[in-house]
């Protein structure tokens, strides 16, 4: 290669490095990433742990991580839920922020179970909600919502479908699923919630 190409090459790398240094601190939310919806969340309606109603009403405008559990789960979910209390630490107390976690077992987990876990978990069911509800619509807000589950496991018998997932979605103030987690996996803990922080910067829409 000769002199003269090696110059054009490394004049273009810097002119180009150059001009990303001036966009960033001229242009502001240049360098952004901005995270691209992958779903939307459909109307819902359940029951918290207060057994109040609980819908899209009540997380409009917000941002949330949602997850689905059950309290008497012996296997991931103390593992998954030890984990979602680093996120609900870092952002306690913060205006327009959720963690809202669905029972896998509304059978056995109502509204009174759901209160009594709370309790057990020290935490602020004003930021972290619990919800239970028929077992047919929260299935269907996980797999078609949310995506945190595969579609394809509905079984034709509701009784004998189960849901457990360890992962968990990040939704937007639009109601948006922007981006989805391993809730078992620290380091993507730390992605979503540096996540948070940038979703929790976007303006609500009026």
């Amino acid at each position: 290669m000769s002199k003269k190409a090696v110059f054009y090459i490394v004049f273009f790398v810097g002119l180009s490095i150059a001009f990303y240094l001036s966009a960033v601190h001229f242009i502001p939310g240049f360098d952004k990433r901005k995270l691209e919806p992958i779903s939307r969340v459909g109307r819902f309606s359940f029951l918290n742990q207060d057994g109040q109603p609980f819908s899209n009403k009540d997380v409009a405008g917000k941002v949330y991580v949602t997850e689905y559990f059950y309290t008497t789960c012996p296997g991931i979910c103390p593992m998954m839920n030890d984990n979602m209390k680093q996120v609900y630490e870092k952002y306690k107390g913060t205006p327009d922020f959720l963690i809202v976690s669905h029972t896998c077992d509304p059978e056995r987990d109502s509204a009174a179970q759901l209160k009594h876990y709370a309790d057990s978990m020290k935490v602020d069911t004003r930021q972290w909600v619990f919800l239970t509800g028929r077992k047919d619509s929260l299935y269907k807000m996980a797999r078609l919502s949310y995506t945190i589950d595969d579609p394809a496991n509905n079984l034709n018998s509701d009784k004998d479908d189960f849901l457990h997932t360890q992962f968990w979605a990040l939704v937007d103030r639009q109601g948006n699923v922007v981006k989805i987690y391993d809730g078992l996996k620290q380091k993507e803990i730390n992605q979503l919630i540096a996540d948070i922080a940038d979703e929790l910067k976007e303006p609500k829409n009026n």
